[in-house]
C-alpha cells in the first residue's frame, strides 16, 4: 500500500510541475485550450459524416445489373433489365442463382432468408425485395 501512495504522490508532483512549466512556456492561442485541471491540449478537428443516400429502386437496379454483368457466367450479348430471369434469360442453374443471391447479400449488406431467396427469380423481384429492407445500404 505504501508503494501505491508513493507513486500517486510522485505523479501529482510531476503533474503540477508540468502544468506550471506548460503555462509559462506555451501561450494559449485560438487553437489551444486549458482544460479544468490545467493541462494544455490542442483542439482537434472533429468530422461528422452523414449516412449514405437513400436507396431508390433505380440505384438498386443499377447495382444488381452491374453485379450480373461482372459475373463470369453471364453472356456478353444479353441485355439485363428488371424482367430478366436468372434461369431463362441468363441461363443460370440453381447453383449459379444461389451464388448471385449471395453476392447480392454481400453488395447490400443484408441477409436474405432461404425461403425468400428461393422466390427471387428475376432482377425485378430482387430489386423489390431489397427496397423493402430498411437496413440495406
Amino acid at each position: 500500500m505504501f508503494k501505491s501512495l508513493a507513486s500517486v504522490s510522485k505523479l501529482a508532483v510531476s503533474r503540477s510541475a508540468f502544468t506550471q512549466a506548460s503555462r509559462q512556456a506555451i501561450k494559449p492561442s485560438s487553437a489551444a485550450v486549458f482544460i479544468n485541471n490545467g493541462l494544455f491540449q490542442n483542439n482537434r478537428q472533429v468530422r461528422f459524416y452523414s449516412h449514405a443516400p437513400e436507396l431508390t429502386k433505380e440505384i438498386i437496379s443499377e447495382r444488381i445489373i452491374e453485379l450480373l454483368e461482372s459475373y463470369s457466367k453471364t453472356a456478353e450479348n444479353v441485355k439485363i433489365t428488371d424482367e430478366t430471369s436468372f434461369s431463362k434469360d441468363l441461363g443460370f442453374d440453381s447453383f449459379d442463382t444461389v451464388e448471385v443471391i449471395m453476392e447480392i447479400e454481400y453488395e447490400f449488406s443484408i441477409l436474405i432468408p432461404d425461403k425468400e431467396a428461393d422466390e427471387i427469380k428475376t432482377v425485378g423481384q430482387a430489386v423489390d425485395f431489397i427496397s423493402k429492407q430498411h437496413d440495406a445500404c
